[in-house]
C-alpha cells in the first residue's frame, strides 16, 4: 500500500520497472497461424480485437483529461506487453502456489485512493502515469501484488535490488514455461531480458500471414 507521496511513486516506479521490462513475445516462427491474434500466451489467445479496446480506452481517458494525443505504434506495444505480463505473472504464481485475492485488491486500491485524496484522483494518477484506464485498474493492482508476492515468497521486498532479482528470475522462468508468440507487429518476447523488443519480419515468406 501507498503511504506516503513519494513511498508511492518509488513503489509505481518498481511496479513499472518490473512491468515495463516484460513485454515481448516471441517471433512466430513455424508455429500454426492464429487469425486475429495480438499474441498467444500458453495456448491462450490475446485478440487483436481486445488490444484495440484496450488502446481505445486509453486514448479516450487521456482525451477527457486533456492529456496529449498517444502516439499509436508506443501505445499498442505496451498494451500487448502489459496484457503479456498478466500471463505471466499469474504463470509465476501458480508454480509458487500463490494468489491474489479480490479482497487485497479491494484493500490496496482504497489505501492507495486515500492517500491520493479519493478515487477519482487515483485513477487520474494511474492514468498519467501508467497508462491505465479506469477499467483496468484492479487488473493493474492485481499485477502489483503479484509482484509483491513473488518477492515476499522469498523473504525479500520486490523494491530492493535483491528482491527485484528475485522476481525478475521467478518471470523467466514462468515466460519460459508458457510458449509466447506475439504478432511480428507488436515485436518478439526476449524470454531472459523479459522485453517487448523489436522484431525484424523479412524472414516471412510473401503473403503468409502467420496471424
Amino acid at each position: 500500500m501507498i503511504r506516503t507521496s513519494s513511498a508511492r511513486r518509488r513503489s509505481l516506479r518498481t511496479a513499472v520497472g518490473v512491468a515495463l521490462a516484460a513485454a515481448a513475445l516471441s517471433a512466430c516462427g513455424a508455429q500454426p497461424a492464429h487469425p486475429g491474434a495480438a499474441a498467444v500466451v500458453g495456448g491462450e489467445r490475446i485478440s487483436v480485437a481486445s488490444v484495440e479496446a484496450r488502446m481505445a480506452a486509453v486514448r479516450d481517458a487521456s482525451a477527457g483529461q486533456g492529456g496529449a494525443r498517444t502516439e499509436r505504434a508506443g501505445l499498442a506495444k505496451r498494451t500487448v506487453a502489459d496484457l503479456v505480463l498478466d500471463r505471466v505473472i499469474a504463470k509465476a504464481l501458480n508454480d509458487r502456489q500463490l494468489s491474489v485475492s479480490d479482497a487485497e485488491i479491494a484493500t490496496s486500491r482504497a489505501a492507495d485512493a486515500k492517500v491520493l485524496g479519493g478515487e477519482s484522483q487515483l485513477e487520474r494518477e494511474l492514468l498519467a502515469r501508467q497508462g491505465v484506464p479506469s477499467a483496468d485498474i484492479d487488473t493493474f493492482y492485481r499485477q502489483q501484488l503479484g509482484i509483491q508476492k513473488l518477492a515476499a515468497a522469498q523473504g525479500e521486498d520486490a523494491r530492493t535490488t535483491v528482491g527485484d532479482a528475485v522476481v525478475r528470475k521467478a518471470l523467466v522462468e514462468a515466460g519460459g514455461k508458457l510458449d509466447i508468440q506475439v504478432n511480428p507487429r507488436y515485436g518478439r518476447w526476449d524470454v531472459q531480458q523479459i522485453t517487448l523488443a523489436d522484431t525484424v519480419d523479412d524472414w516471412l515468406p510473401q503473403n503468409h500471414q502467420l496471424f
